[in-house]
């Protein structure tokens, strides 16, 4: 039990690990030099297995997307009535992505769930790496990227106007904002570790940089009141915004007439499916990276527990917004609704896109009922790599088979992806897993002050837990 790696593969934990921080009355100095460490020490053998591969596929998607730029969108496999294929797709999966950073981050925070605090800073991070992988569709697609700027309400020589009625612009808006108060929002609780990091740091050019970054931080009373009344604001700013950025995602498809898209439950079912897709994402990242840099008593069964219960919850609410769906076009008598689901379910020319996408997010979550489904680490990442794949796989259904087979039957025609957008979407994961990895190598995974901050023993009415069932078993 020294170490907490007993029950990292699935053994039902002990009382002691059910513990929020399974510390076993270590110092603070502990826990500074085992976070710390993982950013001074050299990485292990398996940082450098992911991030060399991570390195080829961003490659692939700085040729991709050079090859788009000079040959034009022709190279898509968009058709008629396909005009929206896996750019679209792509950038609304890597958007819901980047939901549970800012849940974990802002809406735990105000309500003071003390389990955030091992979670929270690698989550903001991967919410900043998604969104930045979600900009790059949308600023490509317009062909001639280097206009983009247009988008941007500003006088131009043109003298044109954006549209502000269009939903695709309240993306533009949502989206940037959205990135902004994230990454001010990370940066802010990044400052008194990068402190701690500049007093520590060795080398000339390290101890430049993180105290550069650490804007002159002491942790003075006056610093400490200063920073927390700030993250606590940003907090509370950053809270809308959970719900605003993927319900304005959303009204790219339901502002519109087109049968499978022209719906009231979408803001909604795509909110609940972003933060549904995000945990399963931060559990993707999070339980190798506690194997590897040995967090088990940092990043402990409870943590994952959680997550997975919120995963179960979610997972949930996207399966009745399947089911509403398809009893609304029955009820609503639509003609063009129903034949839209129905294409979907099993007349159409993508059914078996429909069918994984149901099995990996409505049918994988509910072992999540169950406990010991949630305490195996082996369960858990499958179930999370299903909902991975689902949630794009749903990206996928909405958008393509809902115009691949539209109002005139002789306009219905099989949309493929070509090559191009096959390795740009594989390059995305590339340059996600390579800034995530980069992340970890030279910023604290794991929010060291906040973490200190919600230790049980730091509480004067805490009472030790009886471990006499963990000495027993250790």
């Amino acid at each position: 039990m020294a170490n907490g790696s007993t029950t990292a593969d699935g053994v039902t934990p002990t009382p002691m690990e059910r513990e929020p921080l399974v510390l076993n009355k270590r110092s603070y100095n502990w826990i500074t030099e085992r976070i710390c460490g993982v950013v001074e020490g050299p990485q292990p053998l398996l940082w450098w297995v992911l991030f060399l591969p991570s390195v080829a596929l961003m490659g692939l998607l700085l040729f991709g997307l050079v090859y788009l730029i000079v040959t034009g969108v022709g190279v898509w496999g968009n058709n008629h009535p396909v005009g929206w294929g896996w750019a679209i797709t792509n950038f609304v999966f890597w958007i819901g992505i980047g939901h549970a950073g800012t849940l974990i981050s802002a809406i735990l925070f105000l309500t003071r769930q003390r389990w955030r605090t091992s979670i929270n800073r690698a989550s903001e991070a991967m919410t900043l790496f998604a969104v930045m992988c979600a900009g790059i569709f949308p600023g490509v697609h317009v062909g001639r990227f280097w206009m983009v700027w247009f988008l941007a309400p500003v006088p131009n020589a043109n003298g044109i106007w954006q549209n502000f009625k269009s939903a695709l612009l309240w993306d533009v808006f949502a989206v940037s904002t959205y990135f902004t108060v994230s990454v001010i929002f990370w940066y802010l609780g990044l400052v008194p570790d990068l402190a701690t990091l500049r007093d520590r740091a060795k080398g000339v050019i390290r101890k430049f940089l993180y105290g550069v970054f650490a804007l002159g931080w002491r942790g003075s009373n006056r610093h400490w009141n200063h920073y927390e009344m700030a993250y606590l604001l940003l907090a509370a700013l950053s809270t809308p915004l959970v719900l605003s950025v993927h319900s304005v995602v959303s009204f790219d498809f339901a502002t519109s007439t087109v049968p499978g898209w022209h719906t009231t439950i979408f803001p909604p079912y795509f909110v609940a499916g972003a933060i549904f897709g995000g945990f399963a994402m931060v559990l993707t990242l999070m339980i190798p990276a506690r194997r590897i840099y040995n967090l088990y008593d940092l990043i402990t069964p409870k943590h994952i527990d959680n997550m997975a219960k919120i995963i179960c919850f979610t997972g949930s609410i996207v399966g009745y917004a399947y089911l509403m769906e398809l009893f609304i076009a029955w009820y609503g008598g639509n003609k063009y609704e129903m034949a839209a689901f129905a294409n979907r379910a099993y007349a159409g020319y993508y059914p078996w896109a429909y069918w994984c996408m149901m099995f990996c997010n409505v049918v994988a979550p509910q072992v999540f009922w169950f406990k010991w489904c949630r305490y195996n680490i082996v369960v858990v990442m499958c179930v999370c790599m299903c909902v991975n794949i689902g949630m794009w796989f749903e990206r996928f259904v909405i958008i393509v088979t809902s115009i691949a087979q539209d109002w005139l039957p002789g306009a219905w025609d099989v949309y493929k992806a070509s090559w191009v957008e096959k390795i740009t979407f594989a390059g995305t994961f590339g340059l996600f897993l390579g800034l995530f990895l980069l992340f970890i190598r030279f910023l604290p995974v794991i929010a060291m002050s906040e973490v200190k901050g919600v230790l049980p023993q730091s509480d004067p009415h805490y009472k030790e837990p009886d471990t006499d069932g963990a000495k027993s078993n250790a």
